[in-house]
Protein backbone atom coordinates (compact mmCIF):
# COMPACT_ATOMS: atom_id res chain seq x y z
CA UNK A 1 0.00 0.00 0.00
CA UNK A 2 1.48 3.33 -0.98
CA UNK A 3 1.22 6.62 0.91
CA UNK A 4 -1.71 7.94 -1.13
CA UNK A 5 -3.67 4.72 -0.61
CA UNK A 6 -2.96 4.84 3.13
CA UNK A 7 -4.16 8.44 3.32
CA UNK A 8 -7.33 7.57 1.40
CA UNK A 9 -7.98 4.67 3.74
CA UNK A 10 -7.38 6.86 6.82
CA UNK A 11 -9.80 9.46 5.46
CA UNK A 12 -12.49 6.90 4.78
CA UNK A 13 -12.16 5.10 8.11
CA UNK A 14 -11.98 8.36 10.06
CA UNK A 15 -15.32 9.44 8.56
CA UNK A 16 -16.88 6.13 9.58
CA UNK A 17 -15.54 6.45 13.15
CA UNK A 18 -16.27 10.16 13.49
CA UNK A 19 -12.69 11.28 14.17
CA UNK A 20 -10.26 13.35 12.17
CA UNK A 21 -7.78 11.52 9.91
CA UNK A 22 -4.90 13.13 11.82
CA UNK A 23 -6.27 11.93 15.17
CA UNK A 24 -6.89 8.43 13.83
CA UNK A 25 -3.36 8.23 12.43
CA UNK A 26 -1.88 9.52 15.69
CA UNK A 27 -3.92 7.02 17.75
CA UNK A 28 -2.90 4.12 15.52
CA UNK A 29 0.77 5.09 15.43
CA UNK A 30 0.94 5.48 19.20
CA UNK A 31 -0.83 2.18 19.83
CA UNK A 32 -3.96 3.79 21.24
CA UNK A 33 -6.32 1.44 19.47
CA UNK A 34 -8.99 1.95 22.10
CA UNK A 35 -9.19 5.62 21.13
CA UNK A 36 -9.33 4.76 17.45
CA UNK A 37 -12.14 2.28 18.05
CA UNK A 38 -14.25 4.40 20.43
CA UNK A 39 -16.70 5.24 17.64
CA UNK A 40 -17.44 1.56 17.01
CA UNK A 41 -20.28 -0.42 18.53
CA UNK A 42 -19.19 -2.13 21.75
CA UNK A 43 -19.51 -5.67 20.30
CA UNK A 44 -17.65 -4.71 17.11
CA UNK A 45 -14.84 -3.10 19.11
CA UNK A 46 -14.52 -6.24 21.27
CA UNK A 47 -14.30 -8.44 18.17
CA UNK A 48 -11.72 -6.14 16.61
CA UNK A 49 -9.66 -6.21 19.80
CA UNK A 50 -9.69 -10.03 19.69
CA UNK A 51 -8.32 -9.98 16.16
CA UNK A 52 -5.69 -7.38 17.01
CA UNK A 53 -4.47 -9.45 19.95
CA UNK A 54 -4.05 -12.58 17.83
CA UNK A 55 -1.33 -12.30 15.14
CA UNK A 56 -2.58 -15.37 13.26
CA UNK A 57 -6.12 -14.00 13.10
CA UNK A 58 -4.79 -10.61 12.00
CA UNK A 59 -2.75 -12.15 9.18
CA UNK A 60 -5.74 -14.22 8.07
CA UNK A 61 -7.95 -11.13 8.12
CA UNK A 62 -5.53 -9.00 6.11
CA UNK A 63 -5.04 -11.69 3.48
CA UNK A 64 -8.71 -12.58 3.11
CA UNK A 65 -10.29 -11.86 -0.26
CA UNK A 66 -13.13 -10.10 1.56
CA UNK A 67 -10.67 -7.67 3.18
CA UNK A 68 -9.16 -6.87 -0.19
CA UNK A 69 -12.63 -6.38 -1.67
CA UNK A 70 -13.61 -4.13 1.24
CA UNK A 71 -10.49 -2.06 0.73
CA UNK A 72 -11.37 -1.65 -2.95
CA UNK A 73 -14.94 -0.68 -2.05
CA UNK A 74 -13.77 1.87 0.53
CA UNK A 75 -11.41 3.37 -2.00
CA UNK A 76 -14.14 3.61 -4.60
CA UNK A 77 -12.48 1.11 -6.89
CA UNK A 78 -9.27 3.15 -7.00
CA UNK A 79 -6.05 1.23 -6.69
Amino acid sequence: MNSAQLNNLLNTVSKKLGVSPAQLKQDLESGKLESAMKGMKKDDAAKMQQVINNPKMMEKLINAPQAKALYEKLMGGKN
